[in-house]
């Protein structure tokens, strides 16, 4: 694979025209299509294989002219202190919104407070009245929002407070601003790590030549393969952190090679065959990752990752063949200023990666006090973790400046904490003789169970064999009484049916959160499993090693749990939360690990690679194992960690403004990388490479015969590549150095 790379980077360095139109025509091609695409599918959330999705897919089924998934609003209504909601004044000022509200356009039914009376509270100081709508949220018009918004305003004026929530009117978190600075930053990073203007901006404009072309093709296939929103927004965030990274790697090669003598043509190749061929494994590790989501069994799970899969790839083809082409443009530019005033008065290389080198120097006299102090940080960060708790936050943990926001404060208060989040129940009475008493059979049996306040009356289909009630809980949608509430009933449900001659299922936002954070929490093992076999098998192709995987995955897995514990910390227990505008702490989001656990394990692996390949590349040519850390440490320990702040400051910057899915997904990548990059490829690879010694580099022949090389430390090359201008090799290393 090495020489097929270094081939590949001198011919894109000489062919530096043709690959630049190439690329150019592929983003034009991009846009184009993306130009003609329809409309985006919806963030549409389906489930296969749980209870409540099964019950979701059969009241759309029964009941076809009220949709499930249709938009909806919940109209707050409070009256001004000392007023009563139901005095004949305000009365007449809720009638006017509903009679208005329910001759827009899109409107299925509106349901005013007073009709059943279920709808005011106990005290009378509020109402609510709930707007349903012919179509999903992604297809409600504007015009159908102005109608509402206009009815808020003109009760608002009246004097009475009015907030809406549900999802007609649900504000979309605003962003971009947090993405730019995040970029700005590692633009600085790159500046300071190449010290060239030109180096630094080659790796930014490549970056964002690769996003572009994601982005694009993912509109332009977004109705052929249902990829929704989300998928782009992932693939950005993904894109241009590896982009940015693989470029870097292969300018610093590059830049190394150039330091050594080699003239640019050269250089080019030996970076594409070197760094380039780690940049393949790494990306293959994060496709790896990404692509196993499939496995877990969630559509918008395995959309999700194959979009962020095809933003890898695009960005690790762009590292390959633009980044040498463009290098062909700027072959002196990108090298640092003093480089290029050493080559001026024909000085030798300069050497770098000094406070690398020290540091491996530093590890390998102390391994044993380093990795313990390691090892007990991350654990103590991780602890938290023990106690997680899965669910999906909603209006409760939006800002309270929003409606949203306000609107769930005010039903919790005047209903109780669990009214916001009612369990749907469906009665499939088909085989019942009396429907409508099988129904009622069930429902005075839910009334009865601890835990439920109250049951509205059934509501049949027209065909008169499914009803569907509403059993509202004590206590709040996210807490662990309502999950244990839901699985009492269920345990209790073959009495209930057998009495009432009926079978009955629950779903509605509440039960649908818990059942999916049971279905992830046992897709979590078989998926780990899934991409830690698999990238085990990748890295033992990679290092010719047995016990170099090994202690990648153990890593990560320290890595990982500390992550999990910070998002703990802070988002469900609150400490901390202001910092980083987390309003209201909670559950963390039932799809988060199982997410997290994938892109960050490809991640991990991005760095197992750049950082350790250079070990056994030194290694390989002669290097006893301790000089062979330092001579990593020294050539890509500044680079990693560049890399690593690039990618902890893109994901620091989709925190800002964003919605807490991708709030959550910002934070924990980038604290992921924080723990991964910096604490354990940084300090507990060194430290148990110097213990292990030459058997880090342990394979069994009869393994080793088996595996196909693939040359990653570009030994192949050696024969091939004429001699440098000048030759400046490693420092050798005190006699004191442990090994």
């Amino acid at each position: 694979m090495a020489t097929f790379l270094y081939r590949l980077g001198r011919g894109a360095f000489r062919w530096r025209y043709l690959v630049a139109l190439l690329w150019l025509a592929a983003l034009a091609v991009a846009f184009i299509g993306s130009s003609s695409a329809g409309k985006a599918p919806s963030d549409s959330f389906t489930m296969p294989g749980i209870e409540s999705q099964k019950a979701f897919d059969h009241i759309n089924e029964r009941f076809p002219g009220a949709a499930a998934d249709g938009a909806d609003a919940r109209v707050v209504f409070i009256a001004p202190d000392g007023q009563k909601i139901t005095s004949a004044q305000n009365r007449a000022h809720i009638d006017a919104l509903v009679t208005q509200v329910a001759k827009g356009p899109q409107v299925a039914d509106v349901e005013s407070p007073f009709e059943e009376g279920a709808a005011v509270s106990k005290d009378g100081s509020t109402a609510f009245a709930t707007v349903t709508y012919k179509v999903t949220t992604d297809d409600l018009t504007e015009a159908s929002k102005d109608k509402l918004r206009d009815a808020v305003k003109q009760a608002q004026a009246t004097g009475l407070t009015v907030e809406v929530g549900g999802s007609a009117l649900e504000t979309d978190p605003s962003g971009g601003a947090g993405e730019i600075a995040g970029i700005g930053i590692a633009a600085v990073v790159l500046l300071i790590t190449f010290g060239s203007l030109a180096a630094a901006g080659l790796s930014l404009l490549t970056a964002i030549i690769g996003v572009f072309i994601s982005l694009m093709s993912i509109t332009a296939l977004q109705n052929v393969f249902d990829l929704s929103p989300s998928t782009g927004e992932l693939a950005m965030m993904l894109g241009v952190a590896v982009a940015i990274d693989y470029a870097l790697f292969v300018v610093s090669r590059y830049r190394e090679e150039r330091g050594k003598g080699h003239e640019p043509r050269e250089a080019a190749g030996l970076a594409v065959g070197t760094a380039g061929t780690a940049v393949v494994f790494a990306g293959l590790t994060v496709v790896i990752a990404l692509v196993g989501l499939a496995v877990v069994g969630v559509p918008m799970l395995t959309r999700l990752g194959m979009g962020a899969a095809g933003a890898v790839v695009v960005g690790v083809l762009i590292a390959l063949t633009l980044v040498p082409a463009l290098l062909g443009f700027l072959p002196n530019s990108v090298l640092s200023r003093r480089a290029r005033k050493s080559r001026r008065t024909g000085g030798g290389a300069v050497a770098t990666g000094g406070v690398g080198a020290r540091w491996a120097r530093f590890v390998l006299r102390r391994p044993v006090p380093v990795l313990l102090v390691a090892v007990a940080a991350l654990g103590a960060i991780a602890i938290p973790a023990l106690n997680m708790r899965l669910g999906m936050p909603g209006d409760e943990a939006k800002p309270t400046s929003t409606s949203e926001r306000r609107a769930y404060d005010a039903l919790a208060d005047a209903f109780g904490p669990g009214f916001n989040g009612p369990l749907t129940v469906v009665v499939d009475a088909g085989g019942s003789a009396n429907p409508k008493a099988a129904a009622a059979t069930i429902g005075k049996n839910l009334a009865a169970t601890k835990g439920i306040v109250s049951v509205s009356p059934p509501q049949f289909d027209e065909a008169g064999t499914t009803a569907v009630l509403s059993a509202t809980p004590s206590t709040a949608p996210t807490s662990e009484q309502t999950k244990e509430l839901v699985r009492d009933i269920r345990d209790g449900r073959p009495a209930v049916e057998s009495a009432a001659g009926a079978t009955f299922e629950i779903t509605g936002a509440t039960a649908l959160n818990i059942d999916v954070g049971a279905k992830m929490q046992k897709a979590l093992i078989p998926y780990l499993a899934t991409i830690v076999g698999l990238a085990f098998l990748l890295l033992m192709l990679v290092f010719r090693s047995v016990l170099v995987p090994l202690k990648a995955a153990l890593g990560y897995l320290l890595s990982i749990s500390a992550a999990f514990g910070a998002l703990v910390t802070i988002f469900q227990n609150g400490h901390g939360a202001g910092i980083f505008g987390v309003d209201q702490p909670g559950p963390i989001m039932s799809i988060l690990p199982i997410f997290l656990v994938g892109i960050s394990f490809g991640l991990a692996m991005d760095y197992q690679v750049f950082l350790v390949s250079r070990m056994r590349e030194a290694h390989v040519h002669g290097q006893a194992p301790g000089h062979a850390i330092v001579t990593g440490f020294r050539h890509s320990g500044r680079v990693v960690l560049a890399a690593s702040l690039i990618m902890m400051s893109v994901f620091c910057g989709f925190m800002t403004g964003a919605g807490m899915m991708i709030k959550m997904v910002g934070f924990g990548l980038a604290a992921a990388v924080l723990f991964d990059a910096i604490v354990v490829r940084m300090v507990i690879v060194p430290a148990v490479l110097a213990l292990l010694g030459r058997w880090a580099w342990w394979l069994p022949r009869w393994l080793d015969r088996l595996l196909p090389r693939v040359d990653v430390e570009g030994d192949s090359l050696r024969d091939r590549v004429p001699p440098p201008l000048t030759t400046v090799p490693d420092r050798p290393e005190p006699s004191t150095t442990r090994v």
